[in-house]
């Protein structure tokens, strides 16, 4: 923020200025709560696509060999539609392979197969699809998993709708990055206490309630990505932890962090997704009384 500038008007002017002023302010207050009602419109259609966190339907971690799928029971991970016994996974040396079961073809990327590596891979993230549902593999730490997506899963059809305190501009607070002299690697538990790694380029002091706080962000692309908890979290807020996105710093080092946009992460609505926790400087001994509520 700049310093004010210290030259004074007379008095008549400073009333003429004010009095122009009070129309826009009330403009831009009902712009701003118009772009935030529709960046939560936004945030809830995204959730609720065919292709959203709450089609996610199950997680299997793979053990080391053969891990069979299929409509069965009897294979290991089970699928809500598809052949009896469409085939394996196989994970070996941390490589996975799709192996289809014998008379079986399956979609790879739109491509039929019967064998074919599935990670790594140079390029696009190998989709198998069976039907409507679609499966890849995912890390979680160390550990490979198979992630399924299903647009008809119960998660996503009974699914009531986000709810969130009310739109305050008090919580769109400027904040000063601050570069750190290397990048720093953060190493952050996973809710299911696998340990991901993160890179953070510099940290966000900023006043939030009145209190001078300072942040650490994780770097996502060009943005800065913030994963935090504060003292509503386990009550209002969901307790694991909540997110939120702000720009990159502008020339002289600021940026705009707009707790209103703050927003839970997937597996607050789902338990087949993974979730950062937050690194300690993000445990916010304030409340923060912005952003989106416990889905309950």
């Amino acid at each position: 923020m700049r310093r004010p500038s210290t030259t004074y008007f007379p008095v008549a002017l400073t009333i003429l200025a004010l009095s122009l002023s009070v129309p826009t302010l009330v403009g831009q207050q009902g712009d701003y709560k118009t772009s935030q009602e529709a960046w939560r419109a936004t945030r809830e259609a995204t959730l609720t696509a065919d292709n959203g966190w709450l089609t996610m339907s199950a997680f299997h971690f793979l053990r080391e060999g053969p891990n069979s799928f299929g409509a069965s029971p009897l294979n290991d991970l089970v699928l809500p539609e598809g052949p009896e016994q469409a085939g394996d996974f196989v994970l070996r040396d941390h490589e996975v392979f799709l192996r289809a079961t014998e008379g079986q073809t399956l979609a790879v990327n739109a491509e039929p197969v019967t064998e074919t590596r599935l990670y790594p891979t140079e390029s696009t993230r190998q989709n198998l699809t069976i039907g409507d549902i679609t499966l890849w593999v995912h890390y979680s730490g160390d550990r490979l998993a198979v992630r399924v997506s299903d647009p008809n899963s119960e998660i996503r059809t009974s699914f009531t709708g986000l709810k969130w305190f009310p739109i305050d501009a008090r919580y769109r607070v400027h904040g000063r990055f601050v570069p750190h002299d290397q990048p720093l690697t953060v190493a952050l538990p996973n809710i299911l206490g696998d340990i991901e790694t993160f890179t953070s380029h510099g940290s966000v002091a900023m006043t939030v309630n009145g209190r001078e706080t300072t942040m650490l962000p994780m770097t996502s692309g060009e943005r800065l990505w913030f994963i935090f908890r504060d003292l509503t979290s386990g009550t209002e807020t969901y307790p694991a932890a909540r997110f939120l996105y702000a720009d990159a710093p502008d020339e002289e080092g600021w940026t705009t962090v707009d707790f209103n946009q703050a927003y839970n992460p997937p597996c607050a609505f789902n338990p087949y997704t993974t979730c950062p926790l937050p690194p300690q400087p993000n445990r916010l001994d304030v409340r923060i009384e912005a952003g989106e509520l416990n889905y309950r």
